[in-house]
């Protein structure tokens, strides 16, 4: 063989056991999680790594970027993520994530069952942290809505709740509606689940990347600590966030909800 053959043969690529470029964990389905609609996951990317081709056949998925710099091609167009930002994609719809920092790159993914296909919505933390139609202002935390019913889908909402240190979900509330996990990505704090007081049974510490399921019917009440705590809700069902549906609960004048 000539020389010019031999510069032209590709050399091989040693794979040791421990070696990863783009891994899904999935932590929490239907089948697991007493919800009916809502799967979570998250995803990890290498520096500099491109993930496969990713598709949700019968679901539509909202990306939310925890840490990185991602870029998402869906279907020809480039979405530039970095931390906080979210991006909806719609049912049957194919992507590709890109890691472009320095470091390894982690995405947090909430998917339903659709049936109607949607446009793509990306939704960038910078802007929507100040812009006021898009916060909604609570005693001692902060709402935004990152993907609203203003947005079209067919069963997601989300956004991101800010806690002041040493506060408290107020009034407690349930949906008759909507199922929804909680994901906490700052700080320390705490959460009930619970059907009414007397079967308060589930009272959890709660640690940066720990999250709740919240079945139909159930008082989800946060408290924080000492810090300032972030979480990440993402509900499946009627379209709505309780604030604005429910005025009661912007101005605490019950003392318990149900939605």
């Amino acid at each position: 063989m000539s020389t010019e053959n031999i510069d032209n043969i590709k050399p091989a690529n040693l794979l040791r056991a421990d070696d990863w470029k783009f891994e899904y964990q999935q932590k929490s389905n239907p089948e697991n999680s007493n919800l009916d609609l809502i799967t979570y996951g998250t995803y990890r990317i290498a520096s500099g790594a491109t993930s496969d081709e990713l598709f949700h056949r019968s679901e539509e998925a909202l990306l939310f970027c925890m840490s990185g710099k991602q870029s998402i091609d869906v279907e020809g167009e480039t979405f530039n993520l970095t931390h906080y930002d979210t991006l909806y994609i719609p049912l049957g719809t194919s992507y590709r994530i890109i890691e472009n920092s320095d470091d390894e790159g982690h995405i947090i993914i909430c998917r339903a069952p659709a049936e109607n296909k949607h446009e793509v919505f990306y939704s960038e933390w910078e802007k929507i942290r100040v812009n006021e139609e898009r916060i909604r202002h609570l005693d001692k935390k902060e709402v935004y809505m990152m993907f609203d019913v203003s947005e079209n889908a067919d069963k997601l909402v989300a956004g991101y709740t800010v806690y002041e240190p040493f506060t408290r979900a107020w009034p407690p509330h349930n949906h008759t509606d909507q199922e929804e996990v909680y994901i906490f990505t700052q700080g320390n704090g705490s959460i009930e689940v619970y059907p009414d007081e007397e079967h308060k049974t589930f009272v959890h510490s709660m640690n940066t990347m720990d999250a709740a399921t919240i079945p139909l019917l159930n008082y989800h009440p946060v408290y924080s600590q000492d810090e300032e705590l972030h979480f990440i809700w993402c509900l499946a069902g009627e379209r709505y966030w309780v604030g604005d549906k429910h005025k009661s609960f912007m101005d605490a004048s019950v003392d318990e909800l149900t939605t």
